[in-house]
């Protein structure tokens, strides 16, 4: 702890003489010093997160090396895009045709070879800690930003993909909204959007009445500053849940069966494409952040197999979705991210797959104030090191809350009444920015 001063003992006296414990007196002297910044909406005034579980191979997609060894290349084909030193892999065909609006990062790095701690950096900007589980960017928009038309600020689809989408030391009221059920499945009817069976708007009204009028008695037991988080959360969860059910707008939001077929079929009629389309249709509703989850991409083994299976839908829905959304004239609006949580090895293994590899990866960023047509930062002839430009994680997330209008360098209280900045020690790159 560091040395304190006679007025801070002083002061502690004081406080002690009036009734107020050492704790209270330290968490005063915390939020009078919290770094506090009003956000506001950035350029990005909606986000499409996506993300690709498992850790996607980038010498594979997004920064393949046609002239290194067949060893480190493996059997993909490049494909060439309108960006000068861009080249796909020719499972990336159609969006290779939409690199010039993209930005392409291909020196990020960080040092979490394991899954779950790879996702905590790339879902939360931070490194994995013992102390403490940081929030998603998803509930730091939630809490920085708020709801808009009455929809959730942060949704999921289909699920929460990993314990680190969510909030983290902030109140779970902040988590995110979860479909419970896949888009692509014909049967596909979103989780507490439609009244019980044999529930009518009548009956449901009685129902909330007599909820509130037991929630008021009981929470006369609990001043308004003592009420524990799952209280709040639960209460914030029911408002929720009940602004959806009273808002046909959501209810159409969700509903995938407004799109006409010809679109549907574009996005394609599989798990990316229809999970992408209804991303769209959220964010275009009103959300704030939505996470798409799709594919398995941790191809130990057989990694071509693996790729010929998963790569050509999402080439297909993802290269939809940019279009999709600069037709509607969205996409400068519109912040769409693909991630995953690393990079594949250089070598090919001898089960012909790539293991683990933290030291250098690809993610991209389209629309939302990003530049258009960049190939930023640079990996080694073999994919194995940044070569230009690294790219850390906490820049690339201080670049990201910058565009959606939030400081990365506020202090938000986590329990304890610790200020923790959203992101540590992050530099927008602002050659990312348009």
């Amino acid at each position: 702890m560091d040395p304190v001063t006679r007025r801070e003992l002083f002061g502690l006296g004081l406080k002690g003489a009036l009734g107020l414990s050492a704790t209270a007196y330290w968490a005063s002297s915390a939020r009078a010093d919290q770094k506090t910044y009003a956000s506001r909406e950035g350029k990005a005034k909606r986000v499409i997160q996506i993300f690709l579980p498992g850790g996607l191979a980038h010498q594979e997609s997004w920064d393949v090396k046609p002239f290194a060894p067949l060893e480190y290349r493996g059997t993909v084909k490049p494909v060439e895009t309108k960006v000068d030193d861009l080249v796909f892999g020719h499972r990336l065909a159609r969006t290779a045709k939409l690199a010039d609006r993209l930005c392409v990062c291909r020196s990020v790095t960080h040092t979490e070879a394991a899954h779950e701690r790879g996702v905590h950096n790339v879902f939360t900007g931070y490194a994995p800690s013992p102390a403490l589980v940081f929030p998603s960017f998803g509930s730091v928009v939630a809490h920085e930003l708020g709801p808009r038309a009455d929809l959730p600020p942060y949704v999921c689809v289909p699920n929460m993909p990993t314990p680190y989408a969510g909030s983290g030391y902030l109140s779970s009221a902040f988590a995110p909204f979860s479909l419970g059920s896949d888009p692509a499945r014909k049967d596909f009817k979103v989780r507490d959007l439609n009244l019980a069976k044999g529930v009518d708007r009548k009956r449901f009204g009685r129902r909330r009445e007599l909820l509130d009028a037991i929630n008021r008695r009981f929470g006369e037991q609990f001043p308004a500053e003592a009420r524990p988080d799952g209280l709040n959360a639960m209460d914030s969860f029911y408002e929720r849940a009940y602004a959806l059910l009273d808002n046909p707008t959501a209810r159409t939001a969700f509903d995938l069966n407004k799109e006409p077929n010809k679109l549907r079929d574009r996005y394609g009629r599989h798990q990316a494409g229809q999970r992408f389309l209804l991303a769209r249709r959220l964010v275009e509703a009103g959300v704030r952040w939505v996470t798409v989850s799709y594919g398995g991409w941790d191809h130990h083994d057989r990694i071509q197999e693996g790729l010929d299976r998963l790569l050509p839908p999402f080439d297909q829905a993802y290269s939809a979705l940019i279009s999709d959304l600069e037709q509607r004239g969205l996409l400068d609006s519109t912040l769409v991210l693909v991630t995953s949580e690393f990079g594949r090895t250089p070598k090919v293994n001898p089960t012909g797959g790539r293991d683990h590899w933290p030291r250098v990866f690809s993610l991209v960023l389209a629309g939302g104030g990003v530049k258009r047509g960049l190939a930023y930062g640079r990996s080694d002839a073999t994919a194995a090191e940044p070569e230009e430009d690294a790219l850390p994680i906490a820049d690339w997330a201080a670049t990201v809350y910058q565009l959606v209008g939030i400081h990365s360098d506020k202090e938000l209280m986590a329990p304890g009444a610790r200020p923790i900045e959203i992101v540590k020690d992050g530099r927008v790159r602002k050659e990312l920015l348009a």
